[in-house]
């Protein structure tokens, strides 16, 4: 613990909760004669509300000798326990005088401290209690000592913490260990010299783990060359000490690898054991060691082994996430022995947290090679497979999302790999019609695209499976490779027949006795079963009553209807327009691909039928896509003049059967060398140090270690794991989270830090006693308006003339949205007795510090876009004339992500683009930016940012956020 900050605080290791004296403190007096009770209810109450008392500031010198008169030598057990806190909270030096301030302060005799008299017989009583006959008191005190640090009052003591080394209970030798490492540590020169030694016999003869453990805890950190000489004559039972002694000799491992490399071989054998310890702990530690300790491919498989086999053992998430992370930086050095063992790491998939599947499928897919592709996609087909076959309520959140990523995994094993493309496309054709079908179907357009070889096969499967297809979105892309790439007449004529078999006839508009027909039975649906109760005789001639439950029939006839034809009913204009595309495109083919010139014809008509059919419809329905109705009209007379005219045949074939296919290859071509690109930048080394950073010269040692980023520096890792890696932006990142609430004229300056962790809000208030007088009853009123609440408020204080002190408080918030938490100071003088009071600033809770960057697919954004209810527009005012640099300035002001991909190099007057991202409390934010450059109006950005939400909060809040950004920039 750190020293005392001030006159009213000092050496504690513990907190009570506030409501142990509820109604209020009493006064000193009253707690005194409580004291004198022989009741142990009683002693205990006052005891605790003696400790309560000094720990707001209160110094009650009378209480220490009632403790000692009639508290010390009580059997009651809680009430010894409380005993030992209140010594660790009472005052054990005198006060120094004044004479002897001034003489210190003018350069004079320093102040010395001396022991309070009384401490002597506190002494007396610790140390009856370390020769009580009950093990308990013995160990409890021991603990309590190791909390001690005055050389005044452990002196005495030590013979007798040495007597307990030697004691018939492990709890007491244990505890017993720890005092004496203690006491070496603080004070080992005076009181126990011999420390080191002493334990070095005890934990030869010691039979009890945790005795033995503590025992070489306190070798590892005091003696380090007797710990060394303990291992090494017990390196075979290391495995017999416990978890607790395992982790302590990795510790030991580290460090004195650290201190003299060549000191690696002597641990080699011992950390192969721990290995296969049963602790999972022990073995993440022994294998993170080795690694760090050898290079050597036995080593690094051994490691991989002992990861591999936790990730499989471990339902803990976070466990299976850290285990992963391991892997995935050992895969940049050793790819090749992971290789190995590639389908064990696999079978981590049966996790049913998507976030654990994407994580393994993300190391997997770094893994693969010619060699182990096939039974990579062996695996991924298989858990396809059981995503259709899952049911039970644990994996059905899973499922949709699972899907898509094994999709998108299988889809990059068949652009690395085309030998698999071939067995892969198939299989997942029949999922065309499940949640992932639009996934699938943008895999099986890449493939057809890229593997000619395969798009005979390809366009029958998808041909056959046609009918199946329910989503409209799935349908449009079906549609436009049918008619993009059926090149041979049998492909022309069988998609052909099938697109206007699915369609049927013209009209395609519901009729007045059907659309009547579908409502009455779409009510009845509605209703549910009836219930009937009647009452019945039964065989013996008793009564019973019998309820009985009947269902309306259900039309069975509209389910008749193919889908196609059922999307274009219901008023889906872009698909009837991408129908019209694609019948044109094949009957301007058909001639081409030798289908004879009257079959020809009648294609021409039966299409030219079909795209009357779709314009009349788009003319009458009511619908969503209404205003796509021009769009649809223009698209389809264009189509229309392209089969009757010759002339704009002749003008049109060539575009519309060879520019789409262009484009849509240019496009794979962008993207392929996107992801070129990417990783050829990721693979660039980062400076890890600036040029005027010390250097370690630890690190140019030629064994230095190489496992990814596993250092032995613990001090790294610590720094990594808090987050706290870059010292330089520490200082600013906390003064941003410092608030003033007073002002420097007010009796009391206040000022507070606050620290949001994700849940929680904690508030630490300095307060600072700008007067002559001292303030009792001091109290930090606090409130919060918004979803915040507070659980834990600050006490009443006594704080001294010109003094200062720290209190803290916790808030817990349930939703994300933006809070205030304001108040008031309010506190008695105690030499006027008069009462005052300060109103606080405002502190006003930001919403970026519960919002985190996410992504999701196209498909669940614009499905989440549709379900949200709250909504909130933006208008564009900034001063920026860049539409790429205020789309990066709204991205990094929000904390959120970009899922449109965009070319920086390109120019344009308009850009819109959808951005995600998700609070801690798992609440999804969207929000669309669409933003033009009007010529009109000075080059100067218009348009709207639309946010929507489930919860108004964040739709609100976030908009709040954009709003004030935009006006800052402008300022």
């Amino acid at each position: 613990m750190s020293s005392a900050k001030n006159a009213n605080e000092s050496y504690c290791t513990f907190t009570l909760a506030s409501d142990v004296t509820a109604g209020g403190l009493p006064s000193e007096e009253e707690i005194a004669k409580q004291l004198e009770s022989n009741d142990p209810k009683i002693k205990r109450h006052a005891l605790k509300a003696a400790i309560m008392a000094m720990l707001g500031g209160e110094a009650m010198p009378r209480i220490l000798m009632q403790v000692i008169r009639f508290c010390i030598n009580s059997d009651d057990k809680p009430l010894k326990k409380l005993c030992m806190l209140y010594w660790e909270v009472v005052p054990k030096y005198q006060e120094p005088t004044s004479d002897e301030v001034l003489r210190a302060a003018a350069g004079g005799q320093p102040l010395q401290r001396k022991l309070l008299p009384e401490m002597i017989l506190v002494c007396n009583a610790l140390m009856n209690d370390l020769n009580h006959p009950n093990e308990f008191v013995r160990g409890s005190m021991l603990r309590f000592l190791c909390k001690v640090k005055d050389e005044e009052i452990l002196g005495p003591l030590i013979p007798s913490i040495k007597a307990c080394l030697k004691h018939r209970h492990q709890y007491v030798r244990k505890n017993a260990v720890l005092a004496v490492f203690h006491a070496h540590r603080l004070h080992g020169d005076t009181l126990i010299p011999d420390g080191p030694e002493l334990v070095g016999e005890f934990i030869s003869t010691e039979t009890d783990i945790g005795a033995r453990r503590n025992a070489f805890l306190m070798l590892y950190n005091e003696s380090e060359d007797l710990a060394i000489q303990f291992l090494a004559h017990n390196l075979d039972d290391v495995s017999k000490f416990g978890d607790g002694f395992a982790l302590l000799v990795l510790d030991l491992t580290r460090k004195a690898c650290r201190r003299d490399p060549n000191q690696k071989s002597r641990f080699v054998r011992v950390l192969f054991q721990m290995l296969s310890s049963t602790s999972s702990a022990v073995s993440y530690e022994a294998a993170w060691t080795l690694i760090s300790l050898s290079n050597s491919p036995t080593a690094v498989r051994a490691a991989a082994v002992t990861y591999t086999n936790l990730l499989n053992s471990q339902n803990d998430n976070n466990v299976m996430m850290i285990v992963l992370e391991r892997l995935e930086q050992l895969q940049v050095k050793h790819s090749k022995i992971l290789q190995e063992l590639l389908m064990d790491i696999l079978r981590a998939l049966s996790s049913p947290n998507p976030d654990i599947c994407r994580k393994v499928l993300d190391v997997a897919m770094s893994l693969i090679s010619h060699k182990n592709v096939v039974e990579v996609v062996t695996v991924l087909k298989r858990e396809v497979g059981k995503t259709t076959q899952e049911s039970s309520d644990s994996s059905e959140d899973k499922g949709k999302v699972y899907r898509n990523m094994l999709i998108t995994a299988i889809h990059g094993c068949a652009v690395r790999f085309p030998e698999v493309a071939e067995s892969v496309v198939h299989t997942l054709m029949d999922f065309l019609s499940s949640d992932g079908g639009m996934q699938v179907i943008i895999f099986v357009r890449a493939i057809v695209e890229r593997y000619p070889n395969l798009r005979p096969a390809v366009l029958t499967k998808l041909i056959n499976t046609l009918d199946e297809v329910t989503n409209g979105n799935v349908m449009c892309v079906c549609l436009w490779i049918l008619g993009e790439y059926c090149e041979t007449s049998e492909t022309v004529k069988d998609a052909f027949d099938k697109v206007t078999e699915q369609l049927g006839e013209a009209p395609f508009v519901v009729a007045a006795d059907d659309k009547k027909a579908q409502e009455k039975a779409a009510a009845e649906a509605a209703k549910g079963p009836k219930m009937v109760t009647k009452n019945v005789i039964l065989a013996d001639g008793t009564y019973a009553t019998q309820t009985v439950y009947s269902e309306p029939k259900m039309n069975l006839s509209l389910d008749k209807t193919p889908h196609l034809r059922k999307m274009i009913i219901g008023g889906d204009i872009f698909l009837g327009t991408i129908i019209a595309s694609c019948l044109t495109k094949m009957c301007l083919r058909a001639p081409d691909v030798g289908i004879d010139a009257v079959t020809s014809k009648a294609m021409n008509v039966k299409s030219l039928l079909i795209m009357c059919g779709i314009v009349k419809m788009a003319e009458v329905t009511v619908s969503a896509q209404k205003t796509s109705l021009a769009d649809c009209s223009e698209r389809v007379s264009l189509c229309c003049r392209a089969l009757l005219d010759p002339k704009a045949t002749a003008l049109l074939k060539q575009t519309l059967l060879s520019e789409g296919k262009a484009s849509f290859a240019a496009f794979l071509k962008h993207i392929q060398d996107k992801e070129v690109k990417e990783k050829e930048e990721s693979k660039e080394e980062v400076v890890s140090a600036q040029a005027d950073d010390l250097i370690h010269f630890r690190q140019l040692r030629s064994l230095a270690a190489q496992g990814g980023d596993i250092d032995l520096d613990d001090g790294t890792d610590l720094a990594r794991a808090t987050g706290y890696a870059d010292g330089g932006s520490l200082l600013s990142n906390e003064l941003s989270h410092v608030y003033q609430l007073s002002g420097f004229a007010d009796p009391v300056y206040a000022e507070a830090f606050v620290t949001v962790h994700e849940y929680d809000i904690l508030l630490e208030i300095l307060l600072i006693n700008r007067t002559p007088n001292t303030l009792a009853n001091l109290t930090v009123e606090l409130s919060t308006m918004g979803d915040m609440k507070i659980v834990e408020r600050p006490q009443s204080h006594t704080i001294g003339p010109l003094d200062q002190m720290t209190i803290r408080a916790s808030i817990k918030v349930s939703s994300t949205e933006t809070g205030h938490i304001f108040g008031t100071i309010v506190y008695e003088d105690a030499s006027t007795q008069e009462k005052g009071y300060i109103n606080l600033n405002d502190i006003h809770m930001d919403i970026m510090d519960y919002i985190r960057p996410a992504t999701c697919t196209d498909e669940v954004f614009r499905s989440m876009w549709a379900e949200f209810e709250w909504e909130n527009k933006v208008a564009i005012s900034t001063s920026i004339s860049g539409l790429v640099e205020f789309l990066d300035h709204i991205v990094t002001s929000t904390n959120m992500s970009c899922l449109t991909p965009h070319d920086r190099n390109e120019k344009g007057s308009f850009l819109a683009a959808n951005l995600y991202a998700k609070s801690v409390f798992g609440e999804d934010a969207l929000v669309n930016v669409s933003v033009e450059k009007k010529d009109d109006n000075d080059g100067k950005l218009a348009g709207y940012i639309r946010i929507r939400s489930k919860t108004q909060g964040i739709a609100l809040s976030l908009g709040d956020r954009i709003t004030s950004v935009q006006r800052g920039h402008t300022q």
